[in-house]
């Protein structure tokens, strides 16, 4: 694909074929994200990429969140609550599931320049799965189930997991949202 084609074709995928995802091509994948620009080329990010056993237990940890979606029954319809609920539950059915980690800091400014770093790796990393055909999904998840992810990923204590990444083959091609145009404004 050209790189327009696949900046337009990106979008979250939620619901993903029961099908293995080759270890090559997770990696062809993963390896677009050291191409992602960081201060100083400190490359802040680290993938731990949970398949099989690893994968059904982060399922059991992220399906915990549906204990406190209770508490957005009056923003969401029941519709939406049960779409949500099944989401975190089996994101998706996703045989693949990243997490990215970073160090962690107290410097602000160190702690900036990280989230954007890792930020610009995930983006790379989704265009490149756009590439390759799979399907993903950025996840953002309730930072009380950070320490139950870590354990089961077996991440270090000096880094941090900031976001998930949900990997497959898409089940269907869902249609991409309308995008803003309207982004920039100009200043003579």
């Amino acid at each position: 694909m050209e790189f327009d084609e696949v900046v337009r074709e990106r979008h979250s995928v939620r619901r993903y074929a029961r099908t293995d995802v080759p270890h090559h091509v997770i990696e062809r994948v993963l390896d677009a994200a050291a191409f992602a620009p960081s201060a100083m080329n400190e490359q802040p990010w680290h993938f731990y990429v949970a398949v099989g056993e690893t994968r059904a237990r982060v399922g059991e940890i992220m399906a915990q969140s549906t204990v406190y979606l209770e508490d957005y029954i009056e923003v969401l319809s029941p519709e939406e609550y049960e779409h949500a609920s099944e989401w975190y539950t089996e994101l998706g059915g996703c045989p693949v599931v990243v997490a990215v980690s970073m160090p962690v800091t107290e410097d602000r400014l160190q702690l900036l320049n990280r989230t954007i770093a890792v930020g610009a790796a995930i983006e790379n990393v989704l265009l490149a799965a756009t590439d390759k055909g799979l399907g993903a999904c950025s996840i953002t998840f309730s930072f009380w189930l950070r320490d139950q992810l870590a354990v089961a990923l077996e991440v270090p204590e000096d880094r941090e997991i900031v976001a998930l990444i949900a990997l497959g083959y898409p089940a269907e091609e869902p249609v991409a949202p309308p995008h803003s145009h309207d982004i920039a404004e100009y200043r003579d």
